[in-house]
């Protein structure tokens, strides 16, 4: 397989459709269990060498974790005890994944009880335990998926190893079904008016994030974007790289077509690229310290410093 595959949103927007959703399920019994912290960073799922996992959750005297598995199709539960379930992914109506999903916590002595109406998905607000119209899974394109993120997590990570100020982890949000990485001043942001609770914690600071998303019918598939919140005047206009990338302004973001990526000779240089130039763009309009938030790391002043003998035993 292509590490960057071809992702066709037409192919897979069923299967999309319906994986948001059981992300959403597993996310926000995390979101019942993880303590708070700061953005709600405590939600958030990560990529793993086989999909995606919650990381550890707190419940009683130990923790449990749930992990995708988007090679064998699986949804495994563990539990710190030793304990182990596992679902298959397939495919089968939301309704029925939330009620196995449920109920199979519930035998581990994991009482967990969740809002079960979607997050930021506002066509269809059917809640989970009644949703009988979302059932699709083809597995071949949740793996592709995967693969995709699993480039975009290393490139990310590269990008968020050059700052040294307070940065989110590389992380995957259930609700927009993305990924993102966010890059903070040090300064308070204005609050916006009319914030809900969820977005008045996310954008209590100025940040400039990048990331990676499945894109829209209108996008015609996946892309990469970086915005900058509070928007800077003159950002939609800077100068960025590479050419294909473009400053979209009902999303206000900068976007960077995933095709366009996979199909260059360097993919993850043209990445990078894009990534820093559209955050220096951000940054320098916004009047960021870069200075102090992008001092040198420590292991770099290692790598130049003269090799010291090592003691004999």
């Amino acid at each position: 397989m292509d590490a960057w595959p071809e992702l066709p949103l037409e192919e897979w927007k069923d299967t999309l459709a319906t994986l948001h959703r059981y992300t959403q399920v597993i996310g926000k019994v995390r979101l019942e269990l993880a303590p708070m912290m700061n953005h709600w960073w405590q939600v958030a799922l990560y990529v793993t060498a086989r999909g995606l996992t919650t990381s550890p959750i707190p419940s009683g005297q130990g923790s449990f974790e749930a992990d995708f598995d988007f090679i064998n199709h699986e949804l495994l539960l563990s539990t710190s005890d030793g304990e182990q379930r596992v679902l298959a992914l397939e495919p089968r109506p939301v309704a029925e994944f939330y009620r196995d999903v449920m109920a199979t916590l519930r035998s581990m002595g994991i009482d967990v009880a969740i809002n079960d109406t979607p997050q930021e998905i506002p066509d269809d607000l059917t809640p989970f335990s009644e949703d009988r119209h979302h059932a699709s899974y083809d597995p071949e394109y949740a793996h592709r998926w995967w693969l995709a993120l699993v480039q975009a997590d290393t490139v990310l990570k590269e990008f968020r190893g050059r700052f040294t100020g307070k940065c989110s982890p590389v992380h995957f949000f259930w609700g927009s079904f993305d990924m993102a990485v966010t890059r903070f001043s040090g300064r308070p942001a204005p609050e916006r008016p009319g914030a809900d609770p969820v977005t008045r914690e996310a954008y209590c600071e100025e940040v400039i994030s990048a990331g990676f998303w499945p894109g829209t019918d209108q996008l015609g598939g996946p892309a990469f974007y970086c915005y900058a919140t509070p928007e800077p005047p003159g950002f939609a206009k800077a100068a960025i790289h590479p050419r294909a990338a473009w400053y979209d302004p009902t999303f206000k973001e900068f976007l960077l077509k995933y095709d366009d990526v996979r199909a260059a000779s360097n993919p993850r240089q043209l990445l990078l690229d894009f990534f820093q130039s559209t955050y220096e763009a951000g940054a320098n309009l916004g009047g960021w310290n870069r200075e102090r938030l992008e001092r040198p790391l420590i292991r770099a002043h290692a790598a130049t410093a003269p090799e010291q003998p090592v003691p004999a035993p």
